[in-house]
């Protein structure tokens, strides 16, 4: 039985905070999950799977509609996953016993650093950097909001003038202080080492790139991309340090295929 389970759409470099971190620690994490339309189709449950034809009728009284980035669908969800996730989201992660559940990436990333800390500190050496850890997960919430308030305007084609600027400005303050902080030739966010800090940072760059194959929904805006060909000269450390961690050994199985397929898209 694993550490931790979650369920998710997939891909989702949101879940991939808590595998990247599962494997600095030695954590068992099992991935359940689908593309976002295929989840109509699943149960929402610590057991998710699909459901056959004759089981959605049998459990239309479990039926919930969605919301954010499933608005409107039918989805679902029963009385054990919503008393584990009252917000009914995903990701949804489980204890191994299905009862205990945590919810927000930042936070099921943390239960995974938590649970094996004794193996490698991924959530700081003592107290202090634990909390300026915290303090880079905290501003991180920030720039996740308005990003996914962005990127699902893009794939919704409702992106405008206003959702564009306040993503921008987001992005612009989230590297700005990536940047001071490695500063002046930092190779890691807090301490000496690699810590959860980076993987979120990791994760949540990597997500922001699906910026790139909305081009056309921007152009016909009149507006341009947020990840400009120049944002690279813009925040060579920042950058610099998001190639390092993309292609380490405990990152790049979900993120460099993941990073690599969005920039040939971006290519095309």
């Amino acid at each position: 039985m694993a550490d931790l389970r979650i369920f998710s759409y997939l891909p989702n470099p949101r879940v991939w905070k808590a595998t990247i971190a599962a494997r600095f620690c030695g954590v068992d994490v099992e991935v359940r999950g689908a593309s976002g339309k295929e989840l109509r189709d699943w149960l929402w449950d610590y057991d998710a799977r699909p459901l056959t034809e004759d089981e959605r009728a049998s459990l239309a009284s479990l039926a919930r509609t969605g919301r954010v980035g499933l608005t409107g669908a039918q989805l679902f969800k029963t009385d054990a996953f919503m008393a584990a996730q009252p917000f009914g989201n995903v990701p949804a992660a489980f204890g191994p016993d299905g009862k205990v559940g945590i919810f927000e990436s930042n936070s099921i990333m943390r239960t995974v650093a938590r649970l094996g800390a004794a193996k490698f500190p991924l959530y700081g050496r003592d107290a202090y950097e634990a909390s300026r850890i915290d303090s880079f997960l905290d501003v991180s919430l920030v720039f996740a909001r308005d990003s996914q308030i962005y990127l699902l305007a893009l794939s919704g084609g409702t992106v405008d003038a206003a959702i564009h600027g306040r993503a921008r400005d987001a992005f612009a303050i989230y590297a700005s202080g990536i940047e001071q902080a490695l500063s002046p030739q930092r190779r890691a966010l807090v301490g000496d080492g690699i810590s959860i800090a980076d993987i979120c940072f990791a994760a949540e760059l990597a997500l922001f790139m699906n910026e790139d194959a909305r081009s056309e929904q921007l152009r016909a805006q009149g507006l341009g991309k947020i990840l400009h060909p120049g944002v690279r000269a813009e925040y060579p450390l920042t950058f610099a340090h998001f190639d390092r961690l993309v292609a380490h050994a405990h990152f790049s199985p979900d993120l460099k295929p993941y990073v690599e397929k969005l920039l040939s898209k971006a290519a095309a």
